[in-house]
């Protein structure tokens, strides 16, 4: 069902540094807050907040919001995974509606890449409760979905990393088909509308301009593991009505990036909806480091809830961690 991919998200963003916002957004003003000596600047009848170190180190919010409706770098981290040796802890609890623990997945995974072809070995696996069921298969969309993103079933070839010229499209698709390349596009490029994702699919059009009137955008500069980072922060305005809060599917978007090489570092998001049929409340987190001339993702943390008509609801944590990357 559509709504098997409601619970995955992230935001996909690049900094540019170049000339001032000033000299190169077009139609654009500045406003100095009162507080915290903050920045506004208006791009296309849109605000976006700015750190004063951030203005000082001549950001070019112009550049940077064009390159954010069209990244495909954290598209490529994950892709990059399709051509290389790496191993995995895997670890997936599914808990009940009291917060007990209803069914488990412990293993170690090594993906081995070879003549253009990709297998899996599994070094060790635990599993606990109703993980699988009798034929063997995922008794949870949860785990499935986890399996899509780390696991290779059989021997899958002919896959590159390639992401130029490549699009989501929904078009004669059906199915699973048709869910997972929804799941791309609300994974990969959540900035656009999203075909055929009931209630949802329009409301995470960030940039478009019904939906960014409910946001407020941020852009600051922080240090993160010893490193300095721009931050750009996407959350729900403070002064919504009760109607325009109905409307807020992304609670939370956090994007950091070297502010010397420019390259993502982490990802945090949390998204959540209601709508009769069906409900999510999940967050996430993916760290991703450089191996080689390869951006990869180092580990993932999901945490989240969701419910649908004729569908047991789900509520799981999991945490994949990738390591020992060779190409």
């Amino acid at each position: 069902m559509i709504k098997k991919v409601c619970f995955q998200l992230i935001f996909s963003a690049l900094f540019i540094s170049a000339s001032s916002a000033q000299d190169s957004a077009s139609n654009s003003t500045d406003t100095a807050s009162d507080s915290f000596n903050d920045t506004t600047v208006i791009y296309k009848n849109q605000s976006f907040t700015l750190a004063d170190v951030v203005v000082r180190n001549n950001f070019n919010i112009a550049a940077f919001i064009e390159y954010v409706k069209n990244d495909t770098t954290f598209y490529k981290a994950f892709r990059n995974l399709r051509v290389l040796n790496f191993s995995s802890y895997n670890d997936i609890l599914i808990n009940n509606k009291k917060g007990n623990l209803q069914a488990s997945l412990h293993s170690t995974t090594t993906q081995i890449h070879a003549n253009g072809c990709r297998t899996m070995v599994t070094n060790e696996e635990h599993t606990t409760g109703d993980f699988y069921d009798k034929k063997g298969n995922y008794n949870y969309t949860t785990a499935a979905m986890y399996a899509s993103l780390f696991f290779t079933k059989g021997r899958v070839c002919g896959e590159t990393n390639i992401v130029k010229g490549t699009s989501f499209s929904v078009s004669n698709k059906s199915g699973m088909e048709k869910h997972k390349e929804q799941l791309k596009q609300l994974f990969f490029n959540p900035g656009t509308k999203i075909p055929g994702l009931p209630f949802i699919g329009n409301k995470v059009a960030l940039f478009d301009k019904d939906v960014s009137k409910l946001y407020d955008y941020r852009i600051d500069q922080k240090d993160f593991m010893g490193q300095q980072c721009y931050v750009f922060t996407i959350t729900p305005r403070e002064d919504l009505s009760a109607g325009e809060k109905n409307d807020i599917v992304i609670d939370e978007m956090i994007t950091w990036f070297n502010a010397k090489t420019l390259e993502i570092i982490l990802r945090n998001y949390s998204l959540s909806y209601k709508a009769g049929i069906f409900d999510f409340d999940v967050t996430m987190e993916v760290q991703l480091e450089k191996i080689g001339a390869m951006l990869v993702p180092k580990v993932l943390r999901y945490k989240g809830y969701w419910d649908m008509i004729f569908k047991k609801a789900e509520r799981a944590v999991f945490t994949a961690t990738l390591f020992n990357f060779k190409e």
